[in-house]
């Protein structure tokens, strides 16, 4: 068991945090077993929750999997300094990547959802090739499509500040913005993507900051898609990219540019899934980890 700092154990997991780069507390549930560490970082938006089915099966099939919340999300520290630029990710990234090898003594796989995966990429880049032992980009490239981006900030921001009156609210909410997803029979995964407000108001867990701070996610270099092909084309781990085949930011093009950057690299194009594959179709997506994995 890594030696950051528990707090309580929780199903299959055990919740503690870790380090980031500022001295900011990341949260974490870790999914222990004899395997080498595999950590996840979820998307902008989201929680470690996003992973606890993923995770739980890596566990079964014997990898520890350790999700992480990441700053400013979920029950991880809102930044005091309001910095969720994509290079203060990166920093995060890397200082949890070092801490697990200390730890375990064995560099970390890590798996990467949009924001997590861009902040996975850019860390191994300016790591010099050295933080990681392998890399799987959920559904996230160095090009995406612009009004894809769009459509999931805007949606982000909408309800921001005014929030929510109930959970069935924010469903109504999810289900108008992925029209195609099956609703939910129980709400009880939506809650852990909530928090309640004083005012008996839901809103969502993370830092209004992340979208309208001073230096917010959109902040970022002066030509992001030159260095995040740069830091692709330096990629020499085994690579993974999963991609949700009806993604509305990772078109078939930019799948194939990918490749082209990263030949070794290996492709899971999945049928069924938009940008949020894990939660889409996550039967496809496990087993498309899980065998990749197998040839590390």
């Amino acid at each position: 068991m890594s030696n950051a700092t528990t707090s309580q154990t929780v199903n299959d997991s055990v919740v503690c945090h870790y380090e980031g780069a500022h001295g900011n507390r990341l949260a974490a549930s870790v999914y222990e077993a004899e395997g080498p560490p595999v950590l996840f970082f979820h998307g902008g938006g989201q929680t470690r929750h996003a992973w606890d089915t993923t995770a739980r099966a890596l566990q079964k099939a014997g990898r520890t999997a350790i999700a992480i919340d990441q700053r400013g999300h979920g029950d991880s520290e809102w930044v005091t300094d309001k910095a969720y630029a994509f290079d203060d990710f990166a920093a995060d990234v890397a200082s949890v990547a070092r801490r697990i090898r200390r730890d375990y003594g064995i560099r970390p796989i890590v798996i990467g959802a949009s924001l997590g995966g861009i902040s996975s990429l850019s860390a191994q880049y300016e790591s010099g090739q050295d933080l990681l032992k392998a890399l799987v980009l959920v559904d996230v490239t160095p090009r995406m499509r612009r009004d894809g981006v769009d459509r999931i900030l805007g949606f982000m921001s909408d309800r921001m500040e005014e929030g929510f009156v109930s959970l069935e609210e924010a469903a109504d909410s999810i289900a108008a913005y992925l029209p195609n997803r099956s609703r939910p029979k129980s709400l009880s995964g939506l809650s852990k993507n909530l928090r309640l407000g004083d005012d008996g108001r839901y809103r969502w867990h993370w830092d209004p900051a992340f979208i309208n701070g001073p230096r917010p996610v959109s902040t970022g270099r002066d030509n992001p898609e030159a260095y995040r092909s740069q830091a692709a084309r330096a990629l020499a781990i085994p690579t993974l990219l999963v991609r949700g085949r009806q993604s509305e930011l990772v078109s078939e093009e930019h799948a194939e540019e990918f490749l082209k950057l990263v030949p070794h690299a290996k492709l899971a194009d999945v049928s069924g899934a938009g940008h949020m594959v894990a939660g889409d179709r996550n039967d496809i997506f496990q087993a498309a980890i899980l065998e990749f994995l197998e040839t590390i």
